[in-house]
């Protein structure tokens, strides 16, 4: 029987895991078809920014309303659902005809963008505290992946099957496949069900949530590092995201071949810094209860360390720039897989998906002010320093706060370990 649940529930990880991909290929590869979609409807660029912020601002706003859901409610049912309003916003995005349809279309998709922490809470219960880190970064892999093939989706197969719209008609229909998957593939198990304390459980309480325990999460000193930690942590990506190509394109003088034989090793080695940061994280959360911060504290000081070398490398020094970014990459995502195991282990089962939609609305905030700040730095300057300012500045002040983290982590982690223990000795 054990072995069955453990082979199930890695299906549950391969579920989420092609669910993540497909929805990060479909969220993602509108960035690489602005091209042939403004030309469609003849819009600007300021025109374009409004179709983006649009669903970012959907997302932001409904981070705590589906994190209450999920809390309340079956996650795998609410996934189900998220999936198939994944599917049904992206036909009709396809399907608009007007500037203003497609506008309001798309800020339409941000609902399901902000569905992650149901999934991330309820495979929090299908494995235990040492294993998180490595399953997290398992998933997380499929970020990177899923914008790789929405460029290849966009570049290549939109203009050999008649342009975007066909695109999204494939990637909103498997959206609505992956939805009758998880609805009848993932079974929900009891909230806190892979806490040691509750291993030899003959049965298993069923906790509720709470609106005490959600203000008891703001009470404690590590999860006000996290927060702050997410809004700040945000910057550098978005900076990357929006702004890199266009960087390596006017300061850097690469053609678009030289953009995508540089950038696509390069995010491949992001994907593998996603679960090369979790299985350190578990290693190190193995050893010590501030591993896993330690683990995220050096790799952001490393990350501003190898961009700032990779930025300044003399143009001409394609292969000193391509191995920093390299390095760059390698460290970037390992904050991001060890922050959200810590928040899985200092917070209680039952407000895990809240805490965590509380956590990414804070960090969608962040999100939405880098492009304008690096904009302005960028037009006051050059690109070359609005990113490098902007990111150092944002991963010094992550590893500052990080360290602030290690002062408070124990105690937390030792306050969560005897309240369940109280809980499993039906004392709580």
């Amino acid at each position: 029987m054990k072995s069955q649940n453990s082979r199930y529930r890695w299906f549950v990880v391969v579920v989420f895991f092609f669910f993540m991909l497909l929805h990060q290929t479909d969220k993602l590869m509108i960035g690489s078809l602005q091209v042939q979609i403004s030309d469609d409807f003849h819009i600007n660029n300021k025109q374009w920014g409004l179709i983006n912020s649009g669903a970012l601002i959907v997302a932001t706003i409904l981070y705590p309303i589906w994190g209450y859901l999920y809390d309340r409610f079956s996650r795998a049912k609410l996934l189900s659902l998220a999936s198939l309003i994944w599917g049904g916003t992206t036909w009709l995005n396809a399907l608009s005809r007007t500037f203003g349809g497609f506008l309001v279309t798309r800020a339409s998709t941000g609902i399901d963008d902000s569905s992650y922490p149901g999934l991330y809470t309820l495979i929090t219960d299908y494995f235990s505290p040492s294993q998180r880190g490595k399953v997290f970064g398992i998933l997380q892999i499929a970020q990177p992946i899923g914008y790789l093939m929405g460029m290849i989706l966009a570049l290549m197969v939109a203009p050999a099957i008649g342009g975007w719209r066909s695109v999204f008609y494939i990637t909103g229909s498997l959206g609505i496949v992956v939805a009758v998957l998880i609805f009848f593939g993932v079974r929900d198990i009891p909230r806190g069900k892979s806490e040691p304390e509750f291993e030899n459980a003959a049965e298993m309480q069923t906790f509720k949530f709470s609106w005490k325990e959600v203000g008891g999460v703001f009470k404690k000193k590590t999860m006000r590092f996290i927060f702050l930690q997410g809004f700040a942590g945000v910057f550098p990506w978005n900076v990357i995201t929006f702004f890199f190509f266009a960087y390596l394109e006017r300061e850097r003088g690469y053609d678009a071949d030289s953009i995508v034989f540089t950038m696509a090793p390069v995010i491949l080695i992001l994907a593998l810094g996603y679960f090369l940061g979790g299985v350190l994280g578990d290693f190190a959360f193995k050893r010590s209860n501030k591993g896993r911060v330690i683990v995220a504290s050096v790799s952001v000081l490393f990350g501003a360390i190898f961009l700032y070398i990779a930025a300044s490398s003399p143009l001409e020094a394609k292969n000193q720039f391509f191995v920093f970014m390299c390095l760059t990459a390698l460290f970037m995502p390992f904050a991001s897989t060890n922050s959200a195991s810590i928040v899985y282990d200092i917070t209680l089962p039952e407000v895990r998906s809240t805490t965590q939609a509380v956590e990414n609305f804070i960090e969608n905030t962040g999100a939405a002010f880098a492009p304008i700040l690096t904009g302005i730095v960028a037009d006051a300057y050059n690109l070359k320093t609005a990113i490098l300012v902007i990111c150092t500045i944002s991963w010094g002040l992550c590893f500052l706060i990080y360290l602030g983290a290690l002062f408070t982590v124990e105690g937390d982690m030792r306050s969560l370990r005897e309240q369940l223990a109280r809980r499993a000795e039906g004392a709580d």
